[in-house]
């Protein structure tokens, strides 16, 4: 904590400049470690000398050329015993007389290469998913290791190990700090898009836990897919992303009642819907669309939210329109829990029978055994077709298999209301 209000100043201009700063070393010292150490370094300098000399005109050029000086210092004081280190330590000498003007004019370019080579680093495939998302957290969002492990209801422990085996792994991998390109920018946009989603999902439907919702692990996904949209304008999945979790954090504060209580979408109030947010994700989805993105995976999720947030009331939901959006995704991501979704979404437009059938037809699946929202769903269905008997089960097994407190107790008020 800083002790007074000029430390406190400088430290929340690091915290702005932290991942471009970050993302600038490790890109020249192809170590995360390394760059972080650098970062740290920087902003211990410029406590010590800024309260002194005033706040530079851009902090974030004083804080790259100090890093990158400091990052030579230490490489002069080391053995290079690889060709690699070689070129390293020239690259940076090349650097070392860069006017602050010169590392301004790199700090500015309005590609972001550097950040983003840092995002596509942090998720990259060879991370496992809770590894990406944990270091993106850490490295992107800024996030300390206490506050990612409150975020996953986690131990710090675990969270430490989880981002320095994703360190480790992108090392050992050899994987550049930089943006990929052609085909290969596409493919591995894919797993930047899945962790920053995977971020928002965790935050909006908690997993585990006593809470509903995670606001802040929401906002920092929101943050991420803003990141991305600004850095990578011309491709529609990520305008789909950033509609989608626009769209779906507008409704944060309707999820739950005033005791913590869960509450459907088909109950919330609307007037509790974030209006701003509803427009950005609607602008944001004008804009994949406008690109051709139409049949993309995040593109037509958005297009659902965007149906829900369209209508004034639940009555007025065009259960039609998202039965055939959900039949077209999934034909782009088939996957058990697209056709689950798609069994809710024909229940709502033609009735609990239909329901039944489809999610009968899944009802096997493996990635469906103990998840909970199955049997849920299945609950809902014979409730409306009156078979309450059936319901109740169904309802109550659901409840068995939810870790959230909250939607477990959701789930066993409506199995109660199945009682003759």
């Amino acid at each position: 904590m800083a002790a007074d209000p000029t430390h406190r100043a400088i430290e929340a201009v690091f915290r702005i400049e932290r991942a471009r700063l970050i993302a600038g070393l490790a890109r020249l010292t192809r170590d995360v470690d390394r760059a972080e150490e650098l970062a740290q370094d920087a902003l211990l300098v410029a406590l010590t000398e800024w309260p002194r000399s005033g706040v530079p005109a851009n902090p974030g050029a004083w804080l790259m050329a100090t890093a990158k000086r400091r990052a030579i210092d230490g490489i002069r004081h080391t053995r290079m015993r690889e060709r690699k280190q070689v070129e390293i330590a020239r690259e940076l000498d090349e650097e070392r007389d860069m006017s602050v003007e010169t590392v301004e004019a790199a700090l500015d370019d309005p590609l972001g290469d550097e950040l983003l080579g840092l995002i596509f680093a942090a998720c990259h495939p060879v991370v496992g998913a809770e590894g990406r998302a944990a270091l993106t957290l850490r490295l992107v969002g800024g996030l300390t290791v206490e506050e990612i492990a409150r975020a996953f209801l986690s131990n710090e422990a675990a969270i430490a190990a989880r981002i320095t085996r994703a360190k480790k792994a992108i090392a050992k991998a050899g994987v550049a700090f930089e943006v990929p390109r052609g085909a290969e920018l596409t493919a591995r946009l894919g797993s930047v898009l899945e962790v920053v989603y995977l971020i928002f999902n965790e935050g909006y439907a908690a997993t585990t836990g006593p809470s509903l919702v995670r606001p802040p692990l929401c906002a920092e996904a929101q943050r991420l897919a803003r990141i991305l949209a600004g850095l990578l304008p011309e491709q529609p999945e990520v305008w789909g992303l950033l509609a989608l979790v626009e769209i779906q954090a507008s409704r944060l504060a309707a999820r739950a009642g005033p005791d913590g209580r869960f509450v459907p979408l088909t109950e919330q109030d609307r007037a509790r819907w974030d209006r701003l947010l509803i427009r950005r994700g609607l602008n944001a989805l004008d804009r994949a669309e406008a690109l051709a993105g139409a049949d993309g995976a995040y593109v037509l999720q958005a297009a659902l939210a965007a149906c829900h947030a369209r209508a004034r009331s639940a009555q007025e939901t065009d259960w039609g329109r998202i039965a055939g959006l959900y039949d077209r995704l999934a034909e782009v991501v088939p996957s058990p829990v697209v056709e689950l979704n798609r069994a809710v979404a024909h229940s709502m437009a033609f009735g609990p029978e239909v329901g039944l059938r489809l999610v009968d037809d899944i009802a096997d699946a493996a990635l469906l055994r103990n998840y909970a929202p199955l049997p849920a769903a299945r609950g809902d269905f014979l409730f409306r077709a009156g078979r309450t008997g059936e319901a109740r089960v169904a309802f109550e097994t659901a409840a068995a298999l939810s870790a959230n407190e909250r939607e477990r107790d959701f789930l066993l008020a409506r199995a109660a209301a199945c009682a003759p």
